[in-house]
């Protein structure tokens, strides 16, 4: 499918902005089926109302660490999830080792 440039309206601010070809062609590539609303410019606003000072869903808040011992070493160790206490849990080192010979 070919796309041409589009001229549209930002719905937030009224300016006259250009959803370019090669634009067209990443939002079908990702599945996008509606055009963007917004400029640029007012998408980077909103993504900076919502994520924060860079406007970029990958600087998203920390997540919450949890502090534990690995069950392999005995290093102090912090993971990304609350240990159930139903499983071992091991620092990045163990869990290396221990995937490995899981294979």
């Amino acid at each position: 499918m070919s796309f041409q440039d589009k001229s549209l309206q930002c719905s937030d601010c009224g300016v006259t902005f250009t959803f370019s070809a090669d634009d067209q062609e990443f939002f079908q590539s990702k599945g996008y089926t509606n055009e963007p609303k917004r400029c640029p410019a007012c998408r980077q606003a909103r993504k900076t109302e919502r994520y924060g000072n860079s406007g970029s869903s990958y600087n998203r808040p920390q997540r919450q660490m949890f502090p534990v011992k690995c069950a392999q070493c005995g290093k102090d160790t912090e993971v990304p999830f609350e240990p159930r206490g139903d499983k071992p849990v091991y620092c990045s080192d163990c869990y290396r080792k221990v995937a490995k010979v899981s294979r």
